[in-house]
């Protein structure tokens, strides 16, 4: 790429525009505010399972397109693929504020009208959710845990199970509930588990050297087992340590603060 180019792409990464709405949250489209709102209670009461509204509203010769509704994650998908502290520092370069508020006001805008169509999206959902409402995201979890064991879309599993979905479950385990990251040449470890989690426990292999990580809602253990590895640097709860092979690290886990929005381990 010439020098040109990149000043060009520089240019236009500081002047995309995102659409609000008046009260503040991040809109789905230009004009999507301007929809109607839909009447999911009345639906579902007419009908047991409404994630697939698309389908149901077609039959009705009507779309889920004139309303203020999705199938799945869509504008959430911002936090569960980036940090809110990204976010910020991206809409910052394009010239709009993000407060924690705004963040909170736009996840629970667009929870409320997710119909949750795709088995993937409750996983979204989860993580979104997984520091400022814990209850909401365990149930996400669970209802994602249930896609195929209880074929929950209704016949959707014969034709194949859902593997993203899977992997998705295992990955808000590791990733999000216990806040486990790689970056900075250090294994980092956060863990906010959900109340109904009591314990977690589960090992990786990390530059060679196998962790054995278990957590409770009060203590975070790494163990490392005996080998030839060198040691390795980890970050876990602030406070960076230097283990070798064969040591054993607790850290107190200091308890979830509701009030900090942070969608993605960082």
């Amino acid at each position: 790429m010439s020098a040109d180019e990149t000043a060009r792409w520089n240019q236009i990464s500081r002047r995309l525009t995102v659409p609000f709405h008046a009260d503040g949250i991040i809109s789905q489209f230009d004009g999507y505010e301007q929809l109607a709102e839909f009447e999911a209670d009345a639906y579902r009461t007419r009908y047991a399972n409404i994630g697939r509204l698309d389908l149901i509203l077609a039959a009705e010769g009507d779309t889920p397109n004139n309303y203020r509704l999705s199938k799945q994650a869509d504008v959430l998908m911002l936090f569960y693929l980036l940090s809110a502290e990204e976010l910020r520092n991206i809409f910052d370069r394009l010239g709009y504020p993000l407060t924690p508020g705004t963040i909170r006001a736009t996840v629970d805008f667009y929870t409320a009208r997710t119909s949750h169509g795709s088995t993937l999206s409750r996983v979204v959902h989860a993580w979104v959710n997984a520091r400022a409402d814990r209850h909401q995201a365990w149930t996400l979890f669970t209802e994602a845990l249930q896609a195929d064991l209880a074929d929950t879309q209704g016949g959707t599993t014969r034709e194949g199970v859902h593997l993203g979905a899977m992997a998705g479950t295992v990955d808000l385990v590791l990733r999000c509930f216990a806040g486990l990251e790689t970056r900075d040449d250090l294994l980092w470890l956060h863990p906010v588990l959900p109340p109904e989690l009591s314990r977690a426990e589960f090992s990786i292999l990390y530059k060679g050297q196998q962790v054995k990580v278990e957590l409770s809602s009060r203590l975070a253990r790494l163990r490392l087992r005996m080998c030839n590895s060198a040691p390795i640097d980890v970050y876990v709860e602030g406070q960076r340590t230097t283990m070798h092979p064969g040591d054993v690290l607790e850290t107190p886990i200091r308890p979830a603060n509701p009030q900090h929005q942070q969608t993605r381990p960082g």
